[in-house]
């Protein structure tokens, strides 16, 4: 498959689960030129300025120093069309089930998630794929932080794109699940605590999925953006 088909592909799979903000962008360049059309930025709901744009993500998923390596942390910061860090791709999306199919994740989360869009986030300052995923380093729990990890790592590099728990005045933003969930009443989801705004970096964690399917909180809802960061 081409790269313009795969992207174009990973943008419909991201469009089921809530929406882009700039359907249409994909051909276009991401958060630096170098990494162009093959790299998108993950941002926030609690600190993106409606009706979002690329002038106004406000901050979104970074790499902490910009160092490619297991374990470096991800977290916020302000969104910049200079900074490599900021620089993710999608080389793998499709259904929970098919990941299920490759031995990426459980059959407990492909019972409760098969039908749910899932991808793999990797590094790639400048456009250069590093092998690193965004992940964690064990089975979800409370509070873990997220960190750089081998995209082969099964499991904990899987993220599933919860729609059903999207709320509706909240679309198209959806919480985000780790994909080596064993709590099904109350997955453990991608958050922002803190205010980014006076942290030079901002760690995102794994937190208990809040206030309901109606009712979860900003710090907990997510989209992705394609296109050039002003």
């Amino acid at each position: 498959m081409s790269m313009k088909r795969k992207m174009l592909a990973v943008a419909a799979v991201l469009t089921l689960a809530g929406g882009l903000s700039t359907v249409g962008t994909v051909a276009a360049s991401a958060a630096t030129p170098q990494c162009g059309m093959a790299c998108l930025e993950v941002y926030s709901m609690k600190y993106a300025t409606p009706p979002v744009n690329p002038t106004n993500l406000g901050f979104v998923e970074t790499v902490f120093q910009g160092i490619a390596a297991v374990g470096v942390p991800t977290g916020v910061t302000a969104a910049s069309g200079s900074n490599p860090a900021q620089d993710l791709m999608v080389p793998l999306a499709g259904k929970v089930s098919d990941f299920y199919n490759m031995g990426m994740v459980s059959a407990a989360v492909n019972e409760h998630y098969g039908p749910e869009m899932a991808i793999l986030l990797e590094y790639a300052p400048s456009g250069q794929k590093s092998g690193l995923c965004v992940g964690v380093a064990t089975t979800a729990y409370q509070d873990e932080g997220l960190s750089l990890q081998l995209c082969s790592t099964p499991v904990t590099t899987v993220w599933i794109l919860d729609r059903n728990d999207s709320p509706a005045t909240a679309r198209p933003y959806f919480p985000i699940i780790n994909g080596s969930e064993t709590d099904f009443t109350r997955p453990f989801v991608m958050t922002i605590t803190g205010n980014p705004a006076n942290q030079a970096f901002t760690p995102i964690i794994l937190r208990h999925l809040s206030g309901g399917a109606n009712n979860v909180p900003a710090k907990q809802l997510w989209n992705a953006h394609f296109g050039p960061v002003s």
